[in-house]
């Protein structure tokens, strides 16, 4: 072992990248539904002497970004998950940016889910097709499930200043706004603007941020949307989630089964607060977004999912594993990341 500690797992050491290497599996598992560009979601898991852990940052993602999400997988394979505190986690719905016409399809996936995120301000679309969208969610859930959903959206920094806070009013209530504009600033401007009526979310602004603690002191914000992946691993997660004072949703980077496990690990061992006396339903449903995948679908209980960590099936392993120069390239991929540990 190397003399160089796991920063998201402290008095951990980094285990050499052989060994890694020598646990590691390539799978390419296919998309029911096109998400973030991505029809066929690659994956490198690690068959860890704890538990599994998943590497799969995305594809654009160049190797120092990378690293969090390589420290999020040798934590959850070589250190374990965390013990969770309750049982079963609530889940939101998450439709992507998909036509009103694919709604109701999508809406189907998710019995018993009462919170929905929309994807809006897709590349190529306008605000009138975001309405349509969520007018589309709301008509689809009532005729349903037969009630009225609770709504946030999700712009992934899509939209202007001027441009979130027409969104704000003509969506309708929202629960809250993920990340409607670029930067600290911008969001403390729509949230001066809208916040009274809708709750501002940060992502990017503090799992991409290098002082991710930024958004809290500059008051830019009610929510922080956070992924055990992209922000280095469960534990750092949580202690995020303890110093930034502010509600949390834990969400999915369109994990795989592997992946899910350590989301919802970590969305149950969320601690109860004054702020949030209820976690927020978490954005861990996404496996539904998938055809196949290493595990047996986690059931959907009355819109929560149980806190359960299942290794992968071998032989979903073997049918789904990555052709050979794709392995080859997340193993290059695993190396440059590694360097930056």
């Amino acid at each position: 072992m190397r003399g160089m500690s796991v920063s998201a797992a402290p008095n951990i050491q980094l285990p050499p990248i052989d060994d890694i290497l020598d646990r590691a599996h390539v799978v390419a598992l296919p998309m029911a539904v096109k998400f973030r560009g991505v029809t066929t979601r690659e994956a490198l898991l690690i068959d860890g002497p704890v538990t599994w852990g998943e590497f799969a940052p995305f594809l654009e993602y160049e190797a120092p970004e990378a690293a969090a999400w390589l420290r999020s997988a040798i934590e959850c394979a070589y250190v374990g998950l965390p013990t969770p505190k309750r049982e079963f986690v609530e889940v939101n719905a998450t439709i992507p940016a998909v036509t009103p016409e694919q709604v109701p399809e999508v809406v189907g996936r998710y019995p018993g889910c009462r919170t929905f995120k929309v994807k809006v301000a897709e590349s190529g679309q306008s605000l009138n097709d975001d309405i349509e969208r969520v007018a589309a969610v709301r008509t689809a859930v009532a005729e349903a499930y037969g009630y009225e959903p609770v709504v946030r959206v999700d712009a992934n920094r899509g939209w202007s200043v001027e441009q979130a806070i027409r969104a704000a009013h003509e969506l309708g209530p929202l629960e809250y706004m993920e990340q409607p504009v670029a930067t600290v600033a911008e969001l403390r401007e729509v949230r001066d603007a809208v916040g009274e009526f809708c709750p501002v979310a940060a992502d990017e602004s503090i799992r991409k941020a290098e002082d991710p603690y930024l958004v809290a002191r500059e008051q830019a914000a009610d929510v922080g949307v956070m992924k055990v992946a992209p922000l280095g691993g469960p534990r750092r997660l949580l202690r995020l989630a303890e110093e930034l004072e502010m509600k949390v949703t834990v969400a999915s980077a369109l994990d795989t089964g592997v992946g899910m496990a350590a989301g919802l690990f970590t969305a149950a061992a969320l601690p109860t607060t004054e702020l949030q006396p209820e976690p927020n339903a978490a954005g861990l449903a996404t496996s539904s977004l998938f055809i196949e995948d290493v595990i047996e679908p986690r059931p959907l209980i009355d819109g929560r999912l149980p806190v359960t960590n299942p290794a992968p099936d071998p032989s979903r392993l073997a049918e789904l594993a990555a052709p050979g120069p794709r392995r080859d390239w997340w193993f290059d991929r695993l190396r440059a990341a590694y360097a930056h540990l």
